[in-house]
């Protein structure tokens, strides 16, 4: 039985997900988690196999909890389930030392499938995200421009884009206003940009997908079904975002 710990700051996705580990055999949730500290807490309490996480979390992120966890814990398995894309965020990830990348979208038996290779000391990669591996293998050279960023960096770029301040920034990540001031003049320059509104409007381009400023099409679409899905749940999330983004 794999003991499982789910990270995430959305209940109703900690529901969706729930509900599949329930009427899954062989993969038991034993504790949940809305932060990092949260996190690290509830690892040091209880007897964890897998850890699901979320990127996006209050204050450190996924990726920050991620590595804690490879330095501290470096068998404990860890799998990124996501609301961002594997464009975006799946070879950082992998990077980072997650066993499997995971987006909020996919098919529900994939998510299992992924979960019981990762609980079985296995990598999981999409088929998607092992063409996007093979190809950036071949064309190293034309990376994207946020493809060039630190993983601070990006943290700090995408935080910039959903309308969070320096000071606001420095405490989410513990560090002082010029420290991330510093992180924004680096990404500025590599990014070959000068201004927030330019990475704002870059951030709204497929290349980059962060999910503020464009509601998915099909939130249009009436569900038929009321179950709770993790996906379900999310596109109530963005749509809740992209309300609140258009303010």
């Amino acid at each position: 039985m794999a003991r499982i710990l789910i990270v995430d700051n959305q209940p109703i996705i900690s529901a969706g997900l729930k509900a599949v580990l329930k009427d899954t055999p062989g993969l038991a949730l034993v504790s949940e988690a809305r932060s990092a500290n949260n996190a690290l807490q509830e690892i040091g309490k209880a007897k964890i196999d897998v850890v699901i996480t979320e990127i996006s979390l209050p204050g450190r992120d996924g990726l920050d909890l991620l590595r804690e966890i490879k330095h501290d814990r470096p068998q404990l398995p860890v799998l990124i389930y996501t609301m961002y894309s594997e464009e975006e965020y799946g070879v950082r990830a992998l990077r980072a030392g997650a066993m499997g990348f995971v987006t909020k979208f996919s098919q529900l038996d994939e998510v299992v499938v992924a979960i019981r290779k990762v609980s079985s000391g296995r990598k999981y990669i999409s088929q998607g995200l092992a063409a996007m591996l093979a190809c950036r293998l071949q064309n190293s050279d034309n990376r994207a421009p946020h493809e060039l960023l630190s993983d601070r960096e990006h943290q700090v770029m995408r935080k910039i884009v959903s309308g969070e301040s320096l000071k606001a920034i420095a405490r989410d990540l513990c560090v002082s206003p010029k420290t991330v001031s510093t992180y924004r003049s680096r990404l500025l320059e590599k990014m070959q940009m000068t201004t927030n509104a330019e990475l704002i409007r870059y951030s709204v381009e497929p290349a980059i997908p962060i999910p503020i400023a464009k509601a998915d099409p099909a939130e249009k679409t009436p569900q038929k079904s009321t179950a709770v899905t993790p996906q379900s749940a999310l596109s109530l999330i963005r749509s809740r975002r992209t309300r609140d983004a258009r303010k």
